[in-house]
């Protein structure tokens, strides 16, 4: 099974690596996990000022800060997971993500705010939902 984990770093991102260590089912050999974290573009204003390769390195730096964790916790569990930093919207880059990587199953940790609060404040995973058709599943 291919396994596309979109992660953060926040509370969310713990709690979905909470749900895998009480899942193991999910950390089996067999299948392929690809973790991804995306990051916010630099402000067009902002990139004009400064040179490529310290913007660069700043999407780097950034996901490394949210990968760090995780890749001390799927060596802990001797699991071996693709990371891959992407830069855009995060709704938009993970759902063509999932559709463009064949997923079967797409794994993000929701804030769970209700609907109301998803279409006043658009909910990243609402929009991610709406956006693909890989199979998901939520963790709260």
């Amino acid at each position: 099974m291919k396994i596309l984990a979109a992660v953060d770093g926040s509370s969310y991102t713990k709690r979905m690596l909470g749900y895998l260590t009480a899942h193991a089912e999910w950390l089996v050999a067999g299948h392929d996990i690809t973790v991804l974290t995306v990051s916010a573009p630099v402000p067009p204003r902002a990139a004009a000022a400064l040179d490529r390769d310290m913007i660069q390195s700043y999407y780097e730096d950034e996901a490394e800060k949210v990968f760090k964790p995780i890749r001390a916790f799927f060596a802990k569990q001797g699991v071996n997971a693709t990371f891959v930093r992407k830069t855009g919207h995060a709704a938009e880059v993970i759902g063509k993500t999932a559709e463009a990587g064949k997923f079967d199953l797409l794994m993000l940790g929701s804030h769970g705010h209700g609907a109301l609060t998803g279409m006043v404040m658009g909910s990243i995973t609402t929009k991610v939902l709406a956006s693909c058709r890989t199979p998901a599943l939520l963790i709260r």
